[in-house]
C-alpha cells in the first residue's frame, strides 16, 4: 500500500514538473523571442507586446516634426515603415526644374517663342496643393519644390512649407521668387498661389478641393500659370482633368498612382514612386518576422528560407528612429511605361513562405482613409498580394480620413490579433492606439 501512494506522488509530482517546464514553450505564443514557429495562440501575449507597426504616418508632432519616440519604442517589436521624404521631396523638385528648363531649351533650338511661359511674360509661374500642412511628408514636398525652384525662404533655418494664399504680384513673404538662366536668358520663377487642400469635412490631401482650387486660380490668374505641383497625384490628377489637360500645363504630382503614371502619356508631365511596392512588402515583413521571432532583416537585407532580399538601393533602416525607408524614383516620360501597373508586386521579394515554418497569424490593419487614391488604389491592393506570400491573415479597416475614433472604435477587441499594423489620421495621435494595446 505504502509503494503504491509513494509510486501515485511520484508521478503527481512529475505530471507538476511537466508543467512547470513546459511553461516557456507554451507562453511564447507569438513566437518573439522563442522561434518556436508552429504556435498560432497569442492567448498569453499582452498586448501592449505584440508586434506594431507604423506605416504611411509617421508618429511626430505635426507642428515641428519631431519624431515620437515614445510611440516608436511602444515594444521591442515596434517600427514604422514608410519612404525618404526628404530624398523624394528633392527628387519632385529637381523634376520639375528639369522639366521646366529643357522646355526652354527646346524652344530657344526650335526658334521658337518660349511656350512654357504661356502669356510671354518672363515669368515661370506655378501653384502648388499642398495635401497636409501638419504632415512631415507634405512638408518635405512643399519644401523640395521651393528649394529646387528657388522661391524657398527659410525660417530657423528650415525652408517656410506654409501655404501663401495667392502671389501673383511676387510680394509675399513667406516665398521669394526664383531664377532660372537658359543660354544666358534669365527668367523670374514665382509661385503664384499654394493652399491646404482640406475640405470642409476636415479631410487633408482632398482631391476635390484641389480641383476646386484650380478653378478658382485659373478663372483669376489663369493665363499665368505655367506649372503646377502638387503634393500627390489624387489632387494634381484633379487638377490635371479638371483644366491644366485642356490648356497644355504640366501638372507634377507625387506617389505614381497608375492613373498619373498613365496621364504622362496625355500631358501629365511627371510624378514620383516612393516603391509602394517595398513599403507594402516591409509593413508586413517586419510583422512576420516578429511573429516568427527571427532578425528583423530577414527577408529584407538578408535573405529569408524562400529567397526574399532587398537590395540597398530600394530601401534604408535608420536605426536610432526604428524606421524602415523605402527609396523614391522619377517617372517620367522617358520611363513612365515601367510604372502603368502599380499594384505589381516587387519581384525579388514575391516568393511565397513555406506555411508550415511561417504559420498564419491574425494582423489588425488600417488605412486612415479609405477613399484616399494612393492608399486605397496602390498600397492596399498590393498589402493584400503580399499578405498571401507571408500567410498573414489580415483584417482591413478603412478610416473616414477625419477623426481617428472612426478607426479605433473598431479595434474593441485587440485580444483577437498577433499583431498591428496603423496608419493614422494625424502624427500627433499614436497614443489614441497605443492606450488600446495597454
Amino acid at each position: 500500500m505504502k509503494k503504491a501512494l509513494a509510486l501515485a506522488l511520484a508521478t503527481v509530482m512529475m505530471l507538476g514538473l511537466v508543467a512547470c517546464g513546459g511553461g516557456d514553450e507554451s507562453t511564447s505564443q507569438s513566437g518573439n523571442t522563442s522561434g518556436s514557429q508552429g504556435d498560432t495562440s497569442t492567448a498569453t501575449v499582452a498586448n501592449k507586446d505584440k508586434p506594431l507597426v507604423w506605416f504611411n504616418r509617421q508618429p511626430s508632432n505635426s507642428s515641428t516634426g519631431e519624431l515620437d519616440m515614445e510611440a516608436l519604442t511602444f515594444n521591442d517589436d515596434t517600427y514604422y515603415v514608410g519612404f525618404d521624404a526628404n530624398q523624394g521631396a528633392e527628387l519632385q523638385g529637381q523634376m520639375i526644374l528639369d522639366y521646366i528648363t529643357s522646355s526652354i531649351q527646346a524652344s530657344i533650338d526650335a526658334g521658337e517663342e518660349i511656350t512654357i511661359d504661356r502669356n510671354n511674360d518672363g515669368i515661370i509661374g506655378y501653384v502648388l496643393a499642398i495635401g497636409d500642412i501638419g504632415h512631415n511628408d507634405s512638408i518635405a514636398r512643399t519644401r523640395g519644390v521651393r528649394s529646387a525652384l528657388g522661391t524657398g525662404v527659410e525660417v530657423d533655418g528650415a525652408i517656410n512649407s506654409d501655404p501663401i494664399g495667392t502671389n501673383t504680384d511676387g510680394t509675399s513673404t513667406i516665398v521669394k521668387d526664383g531664377e532660372i538662366t537658359v543660354n544666358g536668358t534669365t527668367y523670374i520663377v514665382r509661385e503664384l498661389a499654394s493652399q491646404e487642400m482640406k475640405n470642409s469635412a476636415g479631410a487633408t490631401w482632398d482631391a476635390g478641393t484641389a480641383g476646386n482650387a484650380i478653378n478658382t486660380w485659373s478663372a483669376s490668374f489663369g493665363d499665368q500659370i505655367d506649372v503646377i505641383a502638387s503634393n500627390n497625384d489624387g489632387m494634381g490628377m484633379a487638377m490635371f482633368t479638371g483644366w491644366s489637360q485642356a490648356n497644355g500645363v504640366p501638372t507634377f504630382g507625387y506617389d505614381a498612382n497608375s492613373d498619373a503614371v498613365a496621364a504622362i502619356a496625355d500631358g501629365y508631365g511627371g510624378t514620383i514612386s516612393q516603391h509602394a511596392d517595398v513599403q507594402a512588402y516591409l509593413t508586413l515583413r517586419v510583422l512576420r518576422n516578429a511573429l516568427d521571432g527571427v532578425d528583423v532583416d530577414t527577408g529584407i537585407g538578408t535573405a529569408d528560407d524562400a529567397g526574399n532580399v532587398l537590395s540597398e538601393d530600394v530601401y534604408k533602416y535608420v536605426d536610432e528612429e526604428r524606421s524602415y525607408y523605402a527609396l523614391n524614383v522619377a517617372v517620367t516620360a522617358e520611363n513612365y511605361e515601367d510604372f502603368l501597373d502599380s499594384t505589381v508586386t516587387y519581384a525579388p521579394v514575391s516568393y511565397q513562405l513555406d506555411a508550415e515554418t511561417h504559420p498564419t497569424k491574425n494582423v489588425w490593419l488600417n488605412i486612415y482613409n479609405a477613399a484616399d487614391n494612393f492608399l486605397g488604389s496602390t498600397y492596399q491592393p498590393l498589402l493584400q498580394k503580399y499578405d498571401d506570400l507571408l500567410n498573414l491573415k489580415v483584417e482591413y479597416i478603412g478610416g473616414d480620413g477625419q477623426t481617428e475614433g472612426n478607426i479605433t472604435n473598431r479595434l474593441s477587441n485587440p485580444d483577437a490579433y498577433d499583431a498591428f499594423a496603423i496608419n493614422m489620421v494625424k502624427t500627433d495621435n499614436a497614443a489614441s492606439y497605443t492606450t488600446l494595446l495597454g
